[in-house]
């Protein structure tokens, strides 16, 4: 079962990637029909690859980790 701490975990496998950036992710929730929202900080707020490290890194990431996640969405 897929639940907030687990996707903390995974998200901790990323985001020391993003912090050599200045970057970091923070978990806002996860929706009943396994879509995660997060929210991009620091440097990642006005990167203009912020979109691919979105879905590239983390959605992917993430995805590949738990099935139960169908896509994963920026919140501000």
């Amino acid at each position: 079962m897929l639940t907030q701490e687990t996707l903390e975990q995974s998200l901790s496998q990323v985001r020391p990637y993003l912090q050599l950036d200045g970057g970091d992710v923070e978990l806002v929730r996860l929706t009943e029909d396994g879509i995660v929202e997060v929210r991009l900080m620091g440097s990642c707020i006005s990167c203009p690859m912020s979109m691919m490290t979105l879905r590239a890194g983390i959605e992917r990431s993430l995805m590949l980790a738990h099935v139960e996640v169908k896509r994963v969405e920026q919140v501000r």
